[in-house]
């Protein structure tokens, strides 16, 4: 089934389960507290479980998610889902750092289903509502990010930092059972084996210079958003605040509301205004870490610097994938793999970055970075748009 097909409840589906994929890899950064406190882990050591959980998004969006090119879609995006859930299940139960890393990266790695389902409702819907449909996938995306948070703060205080994993896992389960039932079948048909088809992904960085510009923006992006979240318990844990978990993963509600700029930038990208979208998107970016700057003694500026840059993120993120997918139709999967690969890189460095220099520099460290990481992306995109003109 090849032609458009997708109703309105099939795209809810589809965003649904991209949000609770991606989900699995952030349901640990409120509990990092916790989980240092029962493993007797340091700061640093801690965040090696978020950076696990990036890396190996990142290594399967390069290795894994191109298989949509390869392969039935409904049946691959059903395999995925399965194997990730598995992932949950030895996080769940995990005894030691190494084996939640172990479930993490597993879990990662497999959750790029995310990363087929967006490209598979851009062909399948059309051509005048791809904008929105991609939107309402990327609304699902970072919505399941966010939410994340609070859900595992919220299972943490009722059953201990295990349970969301437990929760997590049975929620996968019947999704993939939902997916398969619900998809239509669909092979893109790429036409490549599978060495030809990864090699394809980087030939495809030296032929599109919108996709090389579009992944430094992406990777700068979310190198911020991790840049942030991942120490945000810790400062959150310590004085003058001293929550717990569940208070920590409210935090993740304030950043919800960017995802209602998913829908915005869509639309933008549907009316050919996608560049409108990245530059206000950069410059709150960018403008975002004034108010965090006060976030150790003002929780007014922490919410509204998370609320800031939350939704500068996904203008990015939303304009950036619309640019991305809309260059080569019959290789939507490979080029959204090449982007979405550098945007986990960035999320990958901004974790480690954060955990280091809120170790070693305390939060002023971390938003100096931010600064400074936010002028570049800015920078870098007001160099492009003047070459071009």
């Amino acid at each position: 089934m090849n032609a458009p097909s997708l109703s309105r409840a099939l795209i809810l589906l589809m965003a649904t389960a991209t949000g609770l994929a991606v989900a699995s890899n952030y349901y640990a950064q409120p509990l990092l507290h916790s989980i240092a406190e029962q493993f007797g882990l340091s700061t640093a050591s801690a965040g090696s479980i978020v950076i696990a959980a990036q890396l190996s998004y990142g290594a399967g969006l390069l290795l894994l998610a191109p298989l949509g090119d390869l392969f039935e879609q409904r049946r691959l995006i059903t395999v995925m889902t399965a194997v990730s859930t598995l992932g949950l299940v030895i996080s769940a139960c995990a005894p030691s750092l190494p084996w939640l890393i172990l479930g993490t990266a597993l879990t990662g790695l497999f959750s790029v289903v995310a990363q087929i389902l967006v490209p598979m409702a851009a062909t399948l819907s059309e051509p005048h509502q791809r904008g929105r449909a991609v939107g309402t996938l990327m609304s699902g995306l970072l919505l399941g990010i966010l939410l994340a948070r609070t859900a595992a703060g919220f299972m943490a205080e009722l059953g201990g930092w295990r349970s969301i994993y437990v929760l997590a896992a049975v929620l996968m389960a019947i999704t993939a059972l939902a997916l398969y039932r619900s998809l239509p079948q669909h092979h893109s048909h790429a036409g490549l084996k599978y060495p030809a088809l990864i090699a394809s992904v980087f030939r495809l960085f030296f032929e599109e210079p919108v996709l090389r510009l579009r992944s430094l923006l992406g990777l700068l992006a979310f190198s911020l958003f991790a840049l942030f979240w991942t120490p945000l318990a810790f400062l959150l844990a310590q004085g003058p605040y001293h929550y717990s978990d569940a208070v920590i993963g409210l935090f993740g509600l304030a950043g919800a509301a960017g995802a209602l700029s998913a829908n915005w930038a869509g639309r933008l990208a549907d009316r050919g205004k996608g560049s409108l979208g990245t530059t206000v998107g950069l410059v709150v970016l960018l403008l975002s870490w004034v108010p965090l700057g006060f976030a150790q003694q003002s929780l007014l500026a922490l919410l509204l610097g998370v609320l800031m840059l939350d939704l500068a993120v996904q203008l990015v993120h939303v304009s950036n994938q619309n640019a991305v997918i809309a260059l080569r139709p019959e290789a939507r999967t490979r080029l959204n793999a090449g982007y979405i690969t550098c945007y986990f890189i960035g999320g990958a460095l901004g974790s480690l970055l954060g955990t280091q220099l809120f170790q070693h520099q305390g939060w002023m460290g971390i938003v100096v970075a931010g600064l400074v990481i936010g002028g570049l992306a800015l920078l870098a995109w007001g160099l492009a748009n003047r070459k071009a003109a």
